[in-house]
């Protein structure tokens, strides 16, 4: 789950000081150059035991910022070096776009248990008595465990009175839902990009900071400094973002000062994909054609399905995502314009990376990322102009924001298009369990079900790109999907769906 840190105020930094440089500077080598020591600008160490650790950790996450891979420990390169493959104005996401910085990793344990002070040395003895493998004695009046006896069964934490006995793992494989975090041989965490869905739980999870993901806000100004026509095309997640009092009307008019040239609500693209889901459920589900069908929005489920349970991936939806279809409909409408998804989801950078993709999305970045661009432009939202916008999307497609929200769409746009109609429904919170709905699924004991996989628990408002808690992120949310005009969109809209379908 999203958390708010020192560790999310130093990527803020670091976006900011990024954009600024992109923005602004007419040295832009030498001016990267310096970011670590605006971080870092003295000889206190701040974080870790010394500045130049700190300094070194930011040279790589300037890297990160500007597309570029991590340097190789063991040789000599410059915080610049391939520059020239990034101050450009078009650069798509080359894997892996989750990358363990080696020297802010603190090699935290995998799994053991460790007596704390809390240890009150008591006559019951509960967890020398429920060790299986005489693991634990009592020395100088304390419980000591002998981690070469150990099996990490647990037994003496679960027996303590005192809960004196705690359980240390891994953060970020504990976040790991799909199990890609193991251990280098220098005691490292490591990503297995193999099984990796590029979700960013571990980035989240980690207290030390040492994943990050690559950004593509440099590229993205540049463009906009060329002059290309870059619009906007905002997810329903970041409506409350960026606070109580910024509306989309401040919204936009933020976005504009940015150097947009429009802004467009992705939740209409969720509208036309939950009219297509909801008839392909309908058609395809109910009449028995198909034992299931798998929502198809969330990136990391639909790379978690194809890469983990590659039999069941015919059954995830062949309709459009709410990304995609929002920028294909904005390519109708302007030819030559270059679309920008705003959201909260690493995955989604992946997920436009794609062949089938690329040519509609041009650059994604998240909420994170944004919030540097504003700061290093000082765009104040809240003291924006209220401008006018024309957003109209239903509740049905803004609710996509949250888990639960897409499958409630389809089933509003079901009960509306063919009332009377079954709808059986299950959705899936976290990649944990999203992988125990596909193990019952595989085993038939979800046939005749829709079901919605989000790979962040909470849905989109928990992603690893947002900026408030997921709590206060839901209520936003829901209040605007209750202040939107209509609940679904109108049957007719299928007609747009199929041609935004045929534009390949």
């Amino acid at each position: 789950m999203k958390r708010q840190s020192v560790v999310t105020d130093i990527r803020k930094m670091i976006f900011t000081e990024v954009a600024r440089v992109a923005y602004e500077s007419e040295h832009v080598a030498s001016d990267l150059e310096k970011i670590p020591y605006l971080i870092t600008p003295d000889e206190i160490p701040r974080y870790r035991e010394s500045i130049y650790r700190e300094r070194q950790i930011a040279s790589e996450r300037v890297r990160l910022a500007m597309g570029l891979s991590l340097r190789p420990a063991n040789k000599p390169v410059n915080i610049t070096a391939g520059i020239s493959r990034s101050t450009i104005a078009e650069k798509y996401y080359e894997p892996p776009l989750m990358q363990v910085i080696p020297s802010a990793c603190d090699k935290c344990p995998e799994n053991d248990y460790v007596v704390t002070d809390q240890c009150r040395g008591c006559v019951a003895r509960s967890c020398v008595k429920s060790c299986p493998k005489d693991a634990v004695s009592i020395i100088g009046g304390r419980s000591v465990i002998d981690s070469s006896k150990c099996v990490k069964c647990g037994k003496c934490r679960q027996a303590c009175p005192y809960g004196a006995i705690a359980h240390r793992t891994r953060p970020c494989a504990e976040a790991c839902g799909v199990r890609a975090i193991s251990t280098d041989e220098y005691g490292r965490a490591q990503i297995n990009n193999s099984t990796c869905v590029a979700c960013g739980q571990c980035m989240s999870a980690c207290p030390f900071g040492a994943i990050a993901d690559k950004s593509q806000i440099f590229q993205l100004i540049q463009a906009i400094k060329q002059g290309d026509e870059v619009v906007a095309a905002v997810a329903p997640a970041i409506i409350g973002q960026f606070g109580d009092n910024v509306t989309p009307g401040k919204l936009k008019s933020g976005l504009l000062a940015l150097g947009f040239k429009e802004v467009y609500e992705v939740a209409s693209g969720a509208g036309v994909g939950c009219i297509a889901e909801a008839h392909h459920y309908v058609n395809d589900v109910r009449t028995g054609k198909l034992p299931f069908l798998f929502t198809s929005c969330c990136p990391a489920w639909a790379v978690l399905v194809k890469k983990q349970f590659p039999d069941l991936a015919g059954e995830v939806s062949r309709e459009l995502t709410p990304m995609v279809a929002t920028a294909r409909s904005v390519k109708r409408e302007r030819p030559d314009a270059r679309v920008v998804f705003i959201g909260p989801c690493a995955a989604k950078k992946l997920e436009a990376s794609r062949k089938d993709v690329r040519s509609y999305v041009d650059f994604v970045i998240t909420f994170e990322e944004l919030a540097g661009m504003f700061a290093a432009k000082n765009i104040d939202l809240e003291k924006s102009e209220e401008l006018p916008v024309t957003f109209g999307a239903t509740g049905a497609g803004r609710g996509y924001a949250c888990a639960g929200g897409v499958s409630v769409a389809i089933e509003k746009c079901i009960n509306a298009y063919y009332p009377g109609t079954e709808v059986k429904i299950r959705h899936a919170e976290g990649l944990s369990e999203c992988r125990k709905f596909l193990t019952l699924a595989k085993a038939g004991k979800m046939d005749g079900y829709m079901i919605e996989g989000m790979g962040c628990p909470g849905g989109c408002v928990a992603g690893v790109g947002t900026i408030i808690a997921p709590e206060t992120a839901k209520a936003s949310v829901e209040r605007y999907v209750n202040e939107s005009a209509a609940a679904v969109p109108p049957k007719d809209l299928e007609n747009l769906a199929e041609k935004l379908t045929e534009m390949e």
